[in-house]
């Protein structure tokens, strides 16, 4: 999470591309190292030529920029202890249920049989592109929010609830910034179907 914020400097003072060097412009791709778990400015030629699987081997993948609103998907069988939660796959076909915290994203292995269940019922789930989508699930506070989303849009949330809890239970501007995390991720999408 750290990571976005330098990222975010960089971009403010004009620097390169973090694959190749070549200039960025604001709107621009990211890729995931796999190997550090962090997310890497992509000029449009690392884009293009990270759009195929085989081209980043086991160390660089595109991040897509699906986001797709599900029906919701119950997630009690899952282990979730929490309500706001991302799902991801691994490359490997693990399956990780991240929660949000104030100190980043606490994570536990999934049962790969309950997840398999949940797919079952839930077909879009079985698209997601291993390490790069996630299930993003919200039923805090009376919240029905299921989403299958981009992985930086949950680094972004983490930074999110990072940022903004104080004390205890989160204070008073932790749960408003999520929800103005997730008006604005129903609005991306509203502007790309449109």
């Amino acid at each position: 999470m750290e990571r976005l914020a330098r990222q975010a400097r960089r971009r403010a003072e004009g620097q390169p591309c973090d694959v190749c060097g070549a200039p960025v412009p604001d709107e621009h791709r990211h890729v995931l190292d796999l190997g550090r778990g962090e997310l890497l400015c992509a000029c449009r030629a690392c884009s293009v030529l990270f759009d195929r699987d085989a081209a980043g081997g086991d160390h660089f993948r595109l991040v897509p920029q699906r986001r797709q609103r599900l029906d919701p998907v119950p997630t009690g069988g899952l282990g979730v202890p929490v309500g706001l939660v991302f799902v991801t796959v691994k490359s490997d076909g693990t399956v990780v249920a991240h929660y949000p915290s104030p100190v980043g994203a606490t994570e536990w292995e999934v049962d790969p049989c309950v997840w398999g269940e949940v797919v079952d019922r839930h077909a879009p789930l079985g698209t997601m592109a291993r390490e790069v989508e996630a299930l993003l699930v919200n039923t805090a506070r009376g919240q029905r929010e299921h989403w299958i989303v981009p992985i930086e849009d949950c680094f972004r949330l983490v930074a999110v609830v990072r940022q903004e809890w104080s004390g205890l239970s989160g204070g008073s501007t932790v749960w408003p910034a999520i929800e103005r995390f997730f008006a604005a991720l129903a609005e991306d999408r509203r502007s790309c179907d449109g």
